[in-house]
């Protein structure tokens, strides 16, 4: 009986003992990285573990809330906003969020992501509220930027830094989006009516500076002809000239030669006298219907006359 009640001991503190063990375990805590650990005791906040290993008092110490410090995303369902012309569009957004304190998102609101949900859906219905269809097609940058501003100020006491907030898609209503289809359209169709203008405005002017360019050629082609018809004309003209010029001079010189020959040979007055009568012979040459003869030269050839008739009778 005592063996047994020894072996039951046995049993009994071994038992205690692995208990005991495992609540040691228990109360060894590691936090991973970019992670803290709120803990409480007896119910109060007591501190914020970082990462590493930490231990805390069994039974009335806790870990309240594993908290993530790294940057996340929140994907949000299409919202319905009103603009300022009384259009009525779905509108979803995309919210990168951070953890910054983990005691105030532990303990600042209830549901921390309902409650970033809900607000970024009233802020985008404030903002686009003050905006028309055509702003709000254009001016997504504004809206995020505002967005972002609005709702970093009031997730700031929840212990939240919102880095960006994206409008992932802006769907207006079907009528309008045909309205949108047919206006760009007809936006397409009228540039593409302006290029082919343009086209053929470039088209007609480099035809015409073409034909200018070809008539200024031929203009200069013949300018260049006539100023080289007109040198080659002067050139002959020189040419012809100068040949005259040389004629002349040549005659000139076989005349002063000729009387100087003459000059020379010293003729009597009897053989200037014949040579005259030769030249007045080969003037007339048959033709000439009228010839004067000077007084001189007349009695000269009255006087060979007279001695060619005393010569017959003789």
């Amino acid at each position: 009986m005592s063996a047994f009640g020894m072996g039951s001991g046995l049993v009994i503190g071994v038992v205690l003992i692995v208990i005991v063990l495992a609540i040691l375990a228990s109360c060894i805590n590691i936090v991973p990285q970019a992670h803290a650990y709120v803990i409480e005791r007896l119910g109060g906040y007591l501190d914020t573990w970082g990462v590493g290993i930490h231990f805390r008092v069994p039974i009335i110490d806790r870990v309240a809330r594993k908290v993530n410090m790294k940057e996340q995303v929140m994907d949000f369902a299409p919202q319905p906003v009103i603009t300022k012309d009384n259009v009525t569009m779905q509108i979803d957004t995309v919210v990168f969020f951070q953890i910054t304190d983990p005691k105030l998102f532990t303990y600042g609101v209830e549901n921390p992501i309902m409650a970033i949900e809900n607000l970024t859906a009233t802020t985008l219905r404030n903002i686009i509220g003050d905006l028309e269809l055509d702003q709000t097609l254009t001016s997504r940058e504004t809206i995020n930027t505002h967005m972002r501003a609005n709702l970093d100020i009031a997730t700031d006491p929840w212990g939240i830094k919102v880095n960006r907030v994206e409008l992932k898609n802006i769907i207006p209503p079907r009528e309008i989006q045909d309205s949108m289809e047919k206006q760009m359209k007809a936006e397409r169709e009228r540039r593409e009516s302006i290029l082919r203008a343009e086209g053929e405005k470039k088209s007609t002017v480099l035809v015409a500076e073409g034909k200018k360019e070809s008539a200024i050629l031929e203009a200069q082609a013949e300018k260049e002809a006539a100023i080289l018809r007109a040198e080659a004309k002067k050139e002959a003209m020189i040419r012809e000239a100068e040949g005259k010029a040389q004629a002349i001079e040549a005659v000139q010189k076989a005349t002063a030669e000729g009387i100087r020959f003459l000059n020379e040979a010293a003729p009597s007055q009897s053989v200037l006298t014949i040579k005259s009568l030769e030249a007045f012979e080969k003037a007339a040459d048959g033709k000439a219907t009228k010839i004067i003869i000077p007084s001189e030269i007349q009695s000269i050839a009255g006087l060979a006359k007279s001695v060619a008739e005393i010569g017959k009778e003789a």
